[in-house]
């Protein structure tokens, strides 16, 4: 009985909280934060050389299963997954005309920096090759020359035109352009006309730019094409040394140096088509330019 009692209490007690509950309670009612939104995971990157690399384990692996079913491969009886790697991916691309096409930006360098930029025209592989295999033709299409034949002469020739290529970079990159604020680049004039080109690759072997960005005498090419032979003078075999030689190799020098000009000039504008490496023909030409005047037999 006590229990039917308590009820009725109960009931009571229930439709007073509702009561309280209704819209006309000021009280504030929090609010329910809304369900999360599912998230689909994103949809894999695949990178062009996985695909072709899968292609090809897929290619190669059903060539060795074909071999296990006909009872011809080596493997008969142990047929695998052929991992097959056909492009490396993540490589960065090397455009080694790039810098050409751009040209130097206009900022002036410190002598570490020209210094710098000196030892690694010596150390290009590309000046590298060239410089060897210009001794090797040489040597073997003259061997009595004054390097002598076979791999002595041809290691003394490499030698002899490697330091001609230091001295000339230390000279005609490092020392005058720090001494004189000379900038050692040579500055394209890709938007002119053809006439203009021709024009600036000419003149710059006598007015070039300074660090400043002003027109200056190329200093780098004057004084430096007389120190580069005279230091040559002492220690290249079966060379001319009088005045009169020297002022002929000076002239050659001076005469020849816009090829290299000409090349860094022009030359972007077919490799941009062709892909060409112009460095390479940069260095083949320059160094032919800068050995011209080699000992004659």
């Amino acid at each position: 009985m006590a229990f039917l009692a308590f009820i009725p209490a109960l009931f009571i007690q229930s439709v007073g909280l509702a009561a309280a509950s209704q819209p006309g309670d000021p009280g504030p009612q929090p609010a329910l934060p809304d369900a999360p939104k599912p998230q689909s995971p994103p949809a894999p990157v695949t990178n062009p050389c996985d695909v072709r690399n899968a292609g090809g384990s897929m290619a190669a692996t059903a060539a060795v299963r074909a071999l296990t079913v006909a009872d011809a491969g080596a493997n008969a009886s142990n047929p695998r997954v052929v991992d097959t790697v056909l492009c490396v991916p993540h490589l960065p691309i090397i455009n080694w005309y790039a810098r050409f096409l751009t040209g130097p930006q206009v900022k002036a360098l410190t002598p570490f920096q020209k210094l710098h930029l000196a030892a690694r025209n010596v150390v290009d592989p590309f000046n590298l090759l060239t410089i060897t295999g210009e001794a090797a033709i040489s040597v073997a299409a003259n061997s009595h020359s004054a390097y002598g034949p076979g791999f002595t002469g041809w290691g003394k020739y490499v030698g002899v035109s490697f330091t001609q290529d230091l001295t000339g970079e230390f000279f005609g990159t490092f020392l005058i352009p720090s001494i004189v604020h000379q900038d050692p680049h040579y500055h394209r004039l890709p938007n002119a006309t053809v006439k203009r080109r021709i024009a600036h690759a000419f003149y710059q072997i006598a007015w070039t730019q300074g660090d400043n960005g002003e027109g200056m005498l190329n200093y780098a090419d004057l004084v430096g094409f007389a120190l580069d032979d005279e230091v040559s003078n002492l220690y290249v075999p079966g060379r001319q040394t009088d005045a009169r030689a020297t002022a002929s190799r000076y002239g050659i020098a001076l005469a020849t140096a816009p090829i290299d000009n000409f090349v860094t000039e022009f030359v972007p504008d077919l490799a941009s088509h062709i892909h060409v490496q112009i460095v390479v023909i940069q260095r083949i030409i320059d160094q032919v330019a800068r050995n011209s005047s080699a000992p004659a037999p």
